[in-house]
């Protein structure tokens, strides 16, 4: 590893464990303040700074033991002992032991945070901003981290993907094909005595030529044209025999005009894209718990229980199979009943809009996977 890979590695790993103890130490510091100030509300008063830096040493105690117990020795097993974690290019466990030993902790203290307020009578702070907005940040930057650690930060994207981390526009699996020679027909000879004239053919032409029209027909069906409708598409018919079975990235298509450096694209800056947008519905949703009229009631808790829960999406590899089924069963179905629940409570609290997503998102999921592979939906054999 050069200095520029040690520098890059030392980078990460700071990034990674500031995420780690940041959001722990805003959010425990501001609950100590609240349950400071309840003390000195309270009839009679109590120690208040004593209970301010009691929450404040378990924070740093707390950060610590985790650090050393569980962050570090998770670290040594994935960069050396890497054949510890065998399945570890299906999920990510790094995600989620960060979304276990510091996502959860912050949920529960804001909750907490909630409790104390509400059981006495004060509202003091709503955790509105700074520190929600730290939780999920350092969220998504641990999950940007993780997907972009693996590529070059310097040069153009080529040969940076790594274990499907980061998607490409088009991946194509181009094979080599052995070209086809139709048969041409036979060219008239000189008529041979007592055979009426007759030209003569070569054994088998015309079933050769058959057998090639067929094949041309397979071909033209097998790329999606009428006549064969349940294949996929496929490429390999399309290739020429110069090109060597190889899977590369192609374009779908390249703009040669006077403003061709406006269609720049490169992977490793769409990461930041994809991450961002991944978490903006987990994001709406947590900063409806900031709302004055929810914070102060028991809607906190299934907001920040359900948000939590969204969170673990972040442990399976990015682009998985598995993401579509975990999106619905732990996020859009589960928050399109609590925006329902909150809308009927506390009016339009929630845009309407992302109650519609996770509506149509639960629908389309259901009909697309399930309802579609049903006799009644198969509709191929009302027209073929």
């Amino acid at each position: 590893m050069g200095s520029g890979g040690t520098l890059k590695f030392a980078v990460c790993e700071v990034l990674q464990f500031a995420g780690l103890c940041v959001p722990l130490f805003i959010v425990m510091q501001r609950f100590a303040v609240i349950v400071a100030r309840v003390k000195t509300s309270a009839q009679p008063p109590g120690d208040a700074s004593t209970a301010y830096w009691l929450i404040v040493a378990s924070s740093i105690a707390y950060v610590t033991s985790t650090a050393l117990l569980v962050w570090v020795p998770l670290k040594y097993m994935v960069f050396v002992k890497k054949k510890f974690l065998i399945g570890r290019k299906k999920w990510r466990p790094v995600a989620l032991v960060y979304v276990v030993l510091s996502t959860l902790p912050c949920f529960a203290f804001l909750i907490a945070s909630s409790e104390v307020q509400i059981n006495n009578n004060m509202q003091y702070d709503m955790f509105t901003e700074l520190p929600v907005s730290l939780v999920l940040f350092s969220l998504i930057c641990i999950d940007v981290v993780e997907r972009i650690r693996h590529c070059r930060l310097t040069g153009q994207a080529n040969d940076m993907e790594r274990d499907a981390d980061i998607p490409s526009s088009v991946l194509t699996h181009v094979e080599q094909v052995t070209p086809v020679t139709p048969i041409s027909p036979a060219v008239p000879g000189p008529a041979v005595p007592g055979q009426g004239g007759s030209t003569p053919m070569q054994p088998g032409a015309n079933q050769l030529g058959d057998r090639n029209q067929n094949g041309a027909g397979a071909r033209q069906e097998t790329n999606g044209m009428p006549g064969n409708p349940g294949r996929p598409f496929s490429i390999s018919g399309m290739s020429s025999p110069s090109v060597s079975s190889t899977a590369y990235r192609m374009s779908p298509y390249s703009y040669t005009g006077p403003l061709r450096f406006l269609s720049a694209s490169d992977a490793r800056a769409d990461v930041f894209v994809d991450s961002f947008v991944f978490w903006l519905d987990t994001v709406e949703m947590v900063r409806v718990a900031g709302h004055p009229l929810v914070y102060h009631s028991g809607w906190v808790f299934p907001i920040y229980i359900f948000s939590y829960l969204s969170c673990l999406r972040v442990v399976v590899m990015p682009h998985s199979p598995l993401l579509s089924s975990l999106g619905v069963a732990l996020q859009d179905l589960p928050f399109f009943f609590v925006r329902v629940g909150l809308i009927a409570f506390f009016g339009f609290v929630t845009p309407i809009l992302y109650l519609m997503k996770n509506l149509l998102v639960c629908l389309a999921f259901v009909y697309f996977n399930f309802m579609t592979k049903l006799r009644v939906f198969n509709t191929e054999r009302m027209f073929f």
